[in-house]
């Protein structure tokens, strides 16, 4: 139990420094001058034997040993001379020992310069915030009356620090959209590139600061979020393309507007004339740049709302026989028809094109989190390393000091640590494994439900009627072309 307890906490542990104050004795070892490290190792030596005297002698020791795997010793001299110490608090620098001032020069560099950032035992980092929480969290418990245990410490410090993830991850993702938002309308191929990058920096900002998410839950819950988000802006962009698109085509249609309260096309001949009229707002609106994706959609209606006033123009048109006004129902029939098709036709490139972009976030996502897994056991088997590194060392130190009973189990002890840490990058591989393949599982689901729409749009595509042209403003020139041509049989031409 002992040694399961060090190897869970020696890589938790830092760097251990003894300063010794007030510091008088020489630096000798049986006559010889050794390193302030060397004075501490000594001062760390084990006496051999199992008295009681001989085992309350060693515990201390050996917890020290065992428990940091390096050791720093500073020897710190008087700081002034004697009569100054009652005002140690006012002396004026120049006052104090350039020997203590020496030892506190060296010993501020090693802190400043050598001391490791403090880690778990997985080696993700502990910033302020999560030493904070640590804290926290063995204070609360110590207060309740149980006994604190670090790993249940740092499963709840985890909880915490990936819900902070998720939210600053979605924060990053959010505030990017927004900026775009100002530019709506916008096609979809530019909603779905901008969503991509803003997906991949959310993804790395949520995974540098989240650790223990190994069964991806709070990734899962980030990627949730994160569609959500997308499927809303997406409905924002549609309702700007949509508004654009009304205004523009009012805009247009505001002299037709006119001219049918003035009852300008209630005459003979006037069918021609608005039909002349639709035919070069349909060919400006096209012309227009940034109409978004609601395009298609938008002018179908118009088409439909326009319907009503071509028809009761047309029945009222002396000029036409009712032979004519039919064929003239027919070639409106096919307007309509044209512009449908482009409607579902648009929605299906639109359709593809969220495909395109779910499969490129999808590999974005497994690049990402192989990366992190990748980082992960790096980081594991460097604390491994290193613990293995000090229990080699102090291996070889029992046996140079002829603990040879206490080194012969070191070794039982560090094959064991080998195999548990064998066992403890297979059980990553395998979480990591687990998590990837739900990623794929979330990613196939949502890519079947997205071609089960795809070929049901398809089908409805390839279902209609196709008119001799696909496009609707073409159509409108046929009209207007037939009309002012005077082809039709028994007309004359004007």
């Amino acid at each position: 139990m002992r040694m399961k307890t060090t190897q869970s906490l020696l890589s938790s542990f830092p760097c251990f420094i003894w300063a010794v104050r007030d510091f008088t004795l020489e630096h000798k070892i049986n006559g010889k001058y050794v390193t302030e490290d060397q004075y501490l190792d000594y001062a760390l030596t084990l006496k051999p034997g199992t008295s009681r005297t001989v085992k309350e002698f060693n515990l201390p020791r050996e917890c020290i040993r065992n428990y940091f795997p390096s050791r720093k010793c500073f020897t710190f001299p008087f700081p002034t001379n004697p009569e100054n110490l009652s005002r140690l608090e006012s002396l004026d620098p120049a006052e104090l020992s350039p020997d203590f001032q020496k030892v506190s020069d060296h010993f501020c560099k090693f802190i400043f310069e050598r001391s490791e950032v403090k880690k778990l035992k997985d080696g993700h980092t502990v910033t302020g915030r999560v030493f904070g929480q640590l804290v926290k969290t063995y204070v609360d418990t110590i207060s309740s009356g149980e006994v604190p245990f670090l790993e249940n410490a740092v499963i709840a410090m985890a909880k915490i620090e990936n819900e902070s993830a998720v939210k600053e991850g979605l924060e990053v993702y959010q505030s990017g959209m927004e900026k775009l938002k100002d530019s709506f309308p916008l096609e979809l191929k530019d909603v779905s590139s901008e969503h991509q990058r803003l997906n991949s920096l959310a993804t790395q900002t949520f995974m540098k600061r989240s650790f223990k998410d190994s069964e991806g839950i709070f990734m899962k819950c980030l990627e949730e979020d994160i569609n959500k988000l997308f499927d809303g802006y997406l409905c924002q962009n549609q309702e700007a393309s949509k508004k654009r698109c009304e205004n523009l085509l009012s805009s247009l249609c505001a002299p037709m507007t006119e001219k049918l309260k003035k009852g300008f096309y209630a005459k003979s001949g006037g069918y021609e004339l608005f039909s002349q009229d639709l035919e070069n707002i349909v060919k400006e609106y096209k012309m227009e740049a940034n109409k978004g994706v609601k395009a298609e959609d938008t002018l179908e209606e118009f088409l439909k709302k326009k319907l009503v006033d071509s028809k009761a123009i047309l029945q009222a048109d002396k000029k036409l026989t009712e032979k004519e006004k039919k064929i003239m129902e027919e070639i409106e029939k096919s307007v309509l028809l044209a512009q449908e098709i482009n409607t579902k036709e648009q929605k299906q490139q639109q359709l593809e094109e969220k495909m395109k972009a779910e499969r490129r976030s999808n590999e974005e996502r497994m690049s990402q989190m192989k990366e992190k897994m990748d980082e992960e056991i790096r980081l594991q088997r460097e604390e491994a390393k290193r613990a293995m590194d000090s229990k080699l060392r102090e291996q070889a130190d029992l046996l140079e000091k002829g603990f040879k009973e206490k080194a012969d189990r070191m070794t039982k002890e560090m094959e064991d640590f080998r195999k548990k840490n064998k066992e403890a990058e297979k059980k990553s591989d395998q979480l990591f494994k687990n998590m990837i393949e739900n990623m794929n599982k979330r990613h196939d689901e949502t890519m079947k439900l997205m071609m089960r729409q795809h070929s049901e749009q398809m089908k409805a595509i390839m279902s209609m009627p196709r008119p001799k042209s696909d496009s609707s403003s073409l159509i409108l020139r046929v009209i207007v072309g037939v009309l002012s041509s005077g082809l039709f049989p028994g007309s004359c031409p004007r």
